[in-house]
C-alpha cells in the first residue's frame, strides 16, 4: 500500500518537476519583498507590513504556473517522448492521459484563483490577475508553438521568467530584477541547447535572434527605468546604485562556473543538462543578491534557503526513483528454443 501510494506521488512530482518549483517561488518572493520595502520606506518594519496571505498567494501562484507549464509540456510531446524519453511518466504508462488532463487543469486553476484572491487584496491588484493570464498564455504558447520556433521559444522562456517575476508588484518601477531574470534564462537557454545538440541546430542566424532580442528588451527596460526613476522622486531609491553591482558581478560568477561545467563534463549533452540545472538554481541566488541590496540581508539569508531546499529536493527525486526501480520486481522474458525459432516462417 505504501509503497504503491509512494510510486503514485513520485510521478505526480517527476510530472509536474516540481523539484525546481522553488526558483519560480524565489523569484515571486523577491519582487514581493522589493514591492514591501518601498511600500514603508527605509525606515519601515518590512516584516509587519508582509502579510502571510500574500506569501501564501503568491507561493500557490507560482506553484500553478511552474507545475501546469511542465505538465502541458509534457502532455503535447507525449508521442515525440515515446521515441526520444519513453521513462517519463506519460510515455511509460505510469500516469494516464486523462490524468494527466486533470492534474494541469487543477494547476491552472490554482494559479488563477490565487491569482484572483490576490487581486483583491492587493492596490491595483487587477494587474496582477491580467499578469497571470498573461504568463498562462505564454506558457501555452511556448508550450504548443514557440519551442519549435528555436530563437522565439529560448526568448520565450526568458520573456515567461520576466511577466512571473513581476506578477507580486506589477506597478514596481525596479525592472533590474525581472530584466536580469530575463537576460540569464534566455542566455542559459540558448547555451544548454547548443551543449545539448538538439535538433533543429542552433544556427548563426539564431544566436543573432536570441541575443539580439535580449539586447533589445534589456536597452528598452533599462529606459523605462531610467525615466520612471527621474520623473518620480518616490522611485529614485529604486534605480541605479553600487549594490546593483553584486548581482552583475553573481553573473560574471556564473559564466566562470558555466566554463567549468563545459570542461569537467564528459560529453556536450551531459554539461548542457548540468549547466541548465545549476543555472535555474542560480536563479534563487540573483533573488537573495536583490533583496540583500533593497531590502536586508536576513530577509536575503532566509530567502537563500530555498537554494539547498531546490537542490536537496533534486537530489532525493533522483535517490527515491532508484530506489523504488530496485524494489520493484524484476522482469522475466522467456527464451525460446531453437525449435520455436526455427518453426517461424
Amino acid at each position: 500500500m505504501l509503497d504503491r501510494i509512494s510510486q503514485r506521488l513520485l510521478t505526480l512530482l517527476q510530472f509536474t518537476r516540481m523539484a525546481l518549483v522553488f526558483t519560480a517561488i524565489s523569484n515571486s518572493l523577491c519582487t514581493l519583498l522589493l514591492a514591501t520595502r518601498r511600500q514603508v520606506g527605509a525606515e519601515g518594519s518590512v516584516l509587519e507590513a508582509l502579510h502571510w496571505q500574500r506569501v501564501l498567494l503568491v507561493a500557490l501562484i507560482s506553484i500553478g504556473l511552474y507545475g501546469y507549464g511542465m505538465a502541458l509540456n509534457d502532455i503535447i510531446d507525449r508521442r515525440r517522448d515515446r521515441q526520444l524519453a519513453a521513462h517519463r511518466p506519460l510515455p511509460s504508462g505510469r500516469i494516464a492521459l486523462a490524468t494527466a488532463h486533470v492534474i494541469c487543469g487543477v494547476l491552472f486553476l490554482m494559479a488563477l484563483v490565487a491569482g484572483f484572491i490576490y487581486a483583491r487584496k492587493t492596490p491595483n491588484g487587477w494587474m496582477s490577475l491580467v499578469l497571470v493570464l498573461w504568463t498562462v498564455f505564454l506558457i501555452a504558447f511556448y508550450d504548443f508553438a514557440g519551442k519549435y520556433l528555436v530563437a522565439v521559444g529560448l526568448l520565450m522562456l526568458g520573456l515567461i521568467r520576466f511577466f512571473h517575476a513581476v506578477i507580486p508588484a506589477p506597478e514596481l518601477p525596479l525592472l533590474w530584477h525581472p530584466l536580469l531574470l530575463f537576460t540569464h534564462v534566455s542566455v542559459l537557454s540558448a547555451v544548454a541547447y547548443w551543449w545539448e545538440e538538439k535538433r533543429p541546430e542552433l544556427t548563426a542566424s539564431h544566436w543573432a535572434a536570441v541575443l539580439g532580442g535580449v539586447a533589445m528588451v534589456d536597452i528598452l527596460a533599462v529606459s523605462i527605468v531610467w525615466w520612471v526613476t527621474r520623473t518620480n522622486e518616490a522611485a529614485r531609491g529604486l534605480g541605479w546604485n553600487a549594490g546593483l553591482l553584486l548581482p552583475i558581478g553573481l553573473a560574471a560568477v556564473f559564466v566562470i562556473i558555466a566554463w567549468r561545467i563545459r570542461r569537467k563534463s564528459a560529453t556536450p549533452r551531459q554539461a548542457g543538462q548540468t549547466l541548465m540545472l545549476t543555472g535555474l538554481l542560480w536563479l534563487i541566488v540573483y533573488d537573495s543578491a536583490f533583496v540583500g541590496v533593497y531590502v536586508g540581508w536576513r530577509y536575503a539569508l532566509a530567502l537563500l534557503v530555498l537554494l539547498p531546499m531546490s537542490y536537496l529536493m533534486v537530489q532525493f527525486m533522483r535517490w527515491w526513483s532508484k530506489l523504488l526501480s530496485l524494489s520493484q520486481p524484476p522482469e522475466y522474458k522467456r527464451v525460446r528454443s531453437t525449435a520455436e525459432v526455427q518453426s517461424q516462417p
